[in-house]
């Protein structure tokens, strides 16, 4: 029953990662008829970005009190709504408010499923999870691509991705009862003493500490924030960097940059099996040491080739971080926070992929694209930071340190 349902997670996820991509791989065809700008499609990212990260902040308050099996079948009915909305809108203004729907559904889910596969799975499934957001952000394209050759036709590959959310929405609601049930025969430990870990949830999670105030957090959410830019930033820009700094084709660097995503997906694929034999805290630093090294390849006067690998590096190196930081949250700061924290990092991971890539694009304006390795060095850099003193704090929390 458990794996069954895990798979249902899994869909779940998927249907996330679907809509992520449709708006820019459609925007080409859908300005037209549209009549907008192509910087337009910016301002709507923006509104479903800025939702989503509402949505993520007010996740814990909302999940605690309607759970996340409720929780998940709402959102997933919103971004269903949002996306036929999507396909029927006559105007851009339709799009934007539709938006809004999109992005606060998005939301939830994100933080709902993450939390709860935190709480009641081992820490391979959440590598896993993760991995089924790739595929359902590969598909998206490649559903989207199958019908924009004709005038209108992205409406259907709206229609069509909508679809497929509302046949989710009926898996979702069959399912509900599970929820629950799933949860309390959950036996997933999440340290390596139960009595010790319970111990530190009573000091660390007491009832009168607010989540935003426990200790750690704030590093927490500054490395998915660090996360989040370079990941965002290497998507946006680094085909930018690879054509006007390495004189490659613009095909060619695409298809790199393409390498890159695949690094991350098939990197969390591999991870999952990892995680059978190693911590998350040393694949957490392993893999920044190794996306570190990738940046290092990036800015170093080698040949063409050599920053090539070095976004696949970067991509592998990504991989096992953001997952295995939040399987980490319940183990890090108590299961009684454990939701509102996942949606405070969640939130800031938001921030980051929306706002750092903007900013490194307004700074190379200014200057040229050979400061964005520099750049992502620098994030990667605080990102191990950020890192290893949140581990330095709690292993001083476990011998007694204040």
């Amino acid at each position: 029953m458990a794996t069954f349902f895990l798979i249902i997670i899994y869909l779940a996820f998927i249907s996330l990662g679907l809509p992520d991509s449709l708006l820019g791989s459609a925007w080409p065809v859908m300005r037209l008829d549209l009549n907008a700008s192509l910087g337009t499609a910016g301002i709507i990212s923006m509104v479903i970005a800025g939702s989503t990260i509402v949505s993520s902040l007010l996740s814990g308050t909302v999940l605690k009190r309607f759970g996340t099996g409720k929780v998940t079948l709402v959102s997933c009915m919103m971004t269903a709504v949002a996306l036929l909305g999507f396909a029927w809108s006559p105007s851009l203004i339709w799009l934007i408010i539709f938006a809004l729907p999109l992005g606060l559904g998005a939301g939830s889910v994100d933080a709902g499923l993450n939390s709860y596969v935190a709480a009641h799975y081992k820490a391979h499934h959440m590598s896993w999870l993760h991995c089924f957001w790739g595929v359902g952000a590969t598909l998206g394209p490649i559903i989207m691509a199958s019908f924009i050759s004709g005038q209108d036709l992205w409406r259907q590959g709206y229609l069509t991705v909508a679809g497929i959310q509302f046949i989710l929405v009926i898996i979702l609601f069959a399912s509900l009862p599970l929820w629950d049930k799933i949860a309390k025969s959950s036996t997933v430990s999440h340290g390596e003493s139960p009595n010790e870990l319970h111990n530190q949830e009573l000091e660390q999670a007491s009832e009168h500490t607010k989540p935003w105030n426990v200790k750690g957090v704030k590093l927490a959410m500054l490395t998915f924030l660090f996360y989040c830019g370079v990941e965002a930033s290497m998507g946006l820009w680094g085909s930018s960097f690879l054509v006007n700094i390495k004189d490659l084709p613009a095909s060619t660097a695409a298809k790199w940059v393409s390498l890159f995503y695949l690094g991350i997906t098939f990197g969390r694929f591999i991870t999952g099996f990892i995680t059978f034999k190693m911590s998350n805290r040393k694949l957490i630093r392993y893999g920044q040491m190794i996306a570190l090294v990738g940046t290092l390849l990036l800015v170093l006067p080698f040949p063409t080739i050599v920053s090539l690998v070095g976004f696949m590096t970067i991509g592998l190196g990504l991989a096992p971080i953001f997952p295995c930081m939040l399987h980490e949250t319940p183990k890090r700061f108590g299961q009684k926070h454990a939701q509102s924290i996942m949606g405070y990092q969640m939130a800031t991971a938001y921030t980051g992929s929306t706002f750092i890539p903007p900013i490194i694009g307004l700074l190379a304006s200014y200057s040229t694209m050979g400061i964005f390795p520099t750049i992502i060095i620098v994030f990667a850099i605080a990102m191990l930071l950020c890192t290893e003193k949140l581990n330095t704090y709690i292993k001083n929390r476990k011998v007694g340190v204040r």
